[in-house]
């Protein structure tokens, strides 16, 4: 079987799934992505790059399409390298989210394209509006965001398939394509990831083991969408209730979702700051983006996440 998956980011939620389908002789999977992170074993790389940005005149509510139709483009022109080169694969699993994946069935017509669903924007009842501090009412967001999905609304009338790792994900897309949407959870390495009674992590000189009481917050950027005001809030209570606990802070300062901080500031320090006399920050360890094998070393240690 050819398979050919499709991520900006490559491998990131096919990170189990491609390298299990590379391990068959028998199938040819490749990747096409304008990532230059290290593929999985067995996977053929095919990389491109973007080469024009978004239009300085575009009417603002049709920017995040221009950029995702950019991208379309480019995977575009480079499938159609594929293609002329000999490639024609059976299956393309694709994140659609940033647009590549757009055009492909326009390149290999006779391919089964099946998509990861992993979130469809709603006006109300989800990213936007999700707490009042920071709902500041925007009369074209509804607006807004139908475009934002009309990248969805393509892909999906061309799918096959799709796949979503939980039911909630599953349930934001439209009730009409629900049905060939499969609940298929992205998978852990158990072998990996797995408990350690000897674990050891050294933070500001100290040596932090099973022994201790390790609170930790993990997200990959601190943001209000990712809790991280209500968990900064909530920080000088448990640290009084609990004074031999030390916590551990893993995220970085960019903006993944909704807004950015007010300028001069990110949402990292606006929100220490405001609790930062109330606590002993000695017991208190931002550390910024971990490594994988560092990050693992934390999931095996914490008491409480």
């Amino acid at each position: 079987m050819k398979v050919l998956f499709i991520h900006q980011n490559f491998p990131a939620q096919f990170v189990h799934l491609a390298p299990a389908l590379a391990a068959d002789p028998k199938n040819d999977i490749r990747v096409l992505t304008p990532s230059k992170r290290p593929c999985p074993s067995g996977v053929k790389l095919h990389s491109y790059d973007i080469k024009r940005s978004s239009s300085n005149e575009i009417h603002p509510w049709l920017v995040d399409l221009e950029t995702k139709t950019i991208r379309a483009e480019a995977a575009y022109w480079a499938a159609m390298k594929l293609k002329k080169d000999g490639f024609s694969p059976d299956l393309i699993i694709a994140h659609p989210g940033w647009g590549e994946s757009l055009f492909l069935k326009d390149v290999w017509p006779q391919a089964k394209l099946a998509l990861y669903c992993e979130y469809y924007y709603q006006a109300t009842g989800g990213d936007v509006g999700f707490d009042p501090e920071f709902s500041i009412p925007e009369l074209d967001m509804a607006c807004r965001l139908r475009l934002k999905n009309a990248n969805f609304d393509l892909h999906l009338l061309q799918a096959d398939a799709g796949i979503s790792p939980t039911h909630f994900q599953r349930s934001t897309f439209p009730r009409h394509f629900q049905d060939k949407i499969s609940v298929i959870h992205d998978g852990i390495d158990t072998a990996l990831i797995k408990p350690n009674p000897n674990v050891s992590m050294r933070l500001n000189g100290v040596e932090l083991t099973k022994k201790d009481e390790v609170i930790t917050f993990v997200n990959r950027n601190l943001e209000p969408l990712r809790g991280y005001h209500v968990f900064m809030r909530a920080l000088p209570k448990i640290l009084k209730e609990n004074p031999k606990a030390r916590v551990i802070i893993v995220g970085g300062d960019d903006v993944s979702y909704g807004s950015k901080a007010p300028e001069g500031t990110t949402w990292k320090n606006l929100f220490l700051d405001e609790v930062r006399e109330q606590l002993d920050m000695s017991r208190v360890h931002f550390v910024g983006k971990l490594p994988y094998p560092d990050f693992i070393q934390l999931l095996q240690l914490f008491t409480c996440i």
